[in-house]
Order: structure tokens, then C-alpha cells, then sequence
């Protein structure tokens, strides 16, 4: 199993949580394997109390299963988890799209465009793992723009999701042009301050998004 390395940010207990989290959406815990507290502990050389608070915290985001007298239980990641996924963000960004419009001056909408041409050149280049953190990046900056802090709460609070099902978008080079193209249309849009077209953007983007994941879901 591949090993994440501790960030040293945060509590013990958050850094596990991470790593039990990340695992988990990515498969590298199949759904319904049993998750031993002992083994998890030794593997990461901590104790088992932060093992046993990231687990707590995991049954909460029902990405784990605790099923007394048997233990825990990874749940997994769906396709209708992913379809889920797809459909809040569609709501959230467009609402978020909207409020940046309305908010941001034009040194931001600069930096944008800035995001947009690095996107570019990892794009030209099929560096895929940079275009993918600068495709986190792009949709971070909208969320920001938006000057709302829930909104910003909103993603964080899916963003391991959200992580998950992009990287799923992007394992082929021949679609990596039309996902450029796509986020081009949405930087335009917000470029112009037009409200219609940037949500319409971001809303064939998410769509074009699930359909890639989904294609790639049995891939």
C-alpha cells in the first residue's frame, strides 16, 4: 500500500484522519475491509489513539462503518457518491461564479488569468499531476473570489472528494485540451462579467466532468 508522508500541520489525529481519508477515496482500502486499529498504528508509527480518533472522525463522514463487536469498516467511494459529488459542486460553483463576478476587482480576475496560462503549458506539455493541482487551483481562486467564507467552507469541507473525482477526469492526454478549453470559458465569462455565460460555463464544464468520471469509473 502506498505510504503518505505526515505534512507535520495540524494535530496527529488530523494527519491521520487525512491519510485514513485519502486511502479511503482512492481505494486504496477496498469497501468493506476491515481496518485494524493495531496494524494502522504500527504502520504509521503512532499510538493507537490518533487512529482511533481519525476512525471516529471517519464513521462520521460515513466513510468508515463501525459495526460493534466486528470494528471498523471502510465504506468506500461509489459511482453514486461520485455522481453526488458532481451535482453540489454544479449548485455551489455556480452560485460561487456568480458572487466572484460580482466581487472581484481586476487585479484578481488577472491573477486568473495568470492560473489559466500555467494551465496552459501543463496542458501543451501533458505535465498531468501539475495541470491537475492547477485545476485544484483555478476553482479555489473562484471560490475565494466569491469574498464568501461559507462558500469557502463548502469545498474544504468536500475537498478530498472533490480531489478524487477531478483526478479521475484527467488519465487521458487527448482530453486534456477540452478540459483547458473548458475552464477557458469560464475565466472569458468571468473576464466579461457576465453572469449567464460564466454560470452556463461552469455548468457544462461539472457536466462534462462527471461524464469523463464516469466513463473512467470502470477503467
Amino acid at each position: 500500500m502506498q505510504s503518505r508522508i505526515m505534512s507535520g500541520e495540524g494535530s496527529l489525529a488530523e494527519e491521520v484522519t487525512e491519510i485514513l481519508r485519502d486511502r479511503i477515496i482512492n481505494g486504496e482500502y477496498k469497501m468493506g475491509e476491515k481496518l485494524i486499529e493495531n496494524k494502522i498504528a504500527s504502520e504509521l508509527k503512532v499510538s493507537r489513539t490518533p487512529v482511533r480518533d481519525a476512525l471516529s472522525q471517519l464513521v462520521e463522514e460515513q466513510l468508515v462503518e463501525y459495526i460493534p463487536n466486528k470494528g471498523c469498516f471502510a465504506r468506500g467511494f461509489s459511482r453514486k457518491d461520485m455522481s453526488d459529488i458532481y451535482a453540489v459542486r454544479q449548485e455551489v460553483e455556480k452560485l460561487a461564479v456568480t458572487w466572484a463576478i460580482e466581487n472581484a476587482d481586476k487585479d484578481v480576475i488577472k491573477k486568473l488569468h495568470d492560473q489559466l496560462e500555467l494551465m496552459s503549458f501543463y496542458t501543451v506539455n501533458n505535465f498531468y499531476e501539475k495541470l491537475l493541482a492547477a485545476n485544484e487551483e483555478f476553482h479555489n481562486m473562484i471560490y475565494q473570489m466569491s469574498g464568501s467564507r461559507f462558500i469557502v467552507q463548502v469545498l474544504k469541507s468536500y475537498q478530498d472528494y472533490v480531489h478524487t473525482a477531478r483526478k479521475s477526469t484527467l488519465r487521458k492526454e487527448e482530453d486534456l485540451p477540452g478540459i483547458y478549453k473548458e475552464h477557458e470559458e469560464i475565466y472569458k465569462a468571468i473576464e466579461a462579467r457576465d453572469v449567464e455565460k460564466a454560470r452556463d460555463a461552469v455548468a457544462r464544464h461539472l457536466e462534462s466532468s462527471r461524464i469523463r468520471a464516469e466513463e473512467r469509473w470502470n477503467t
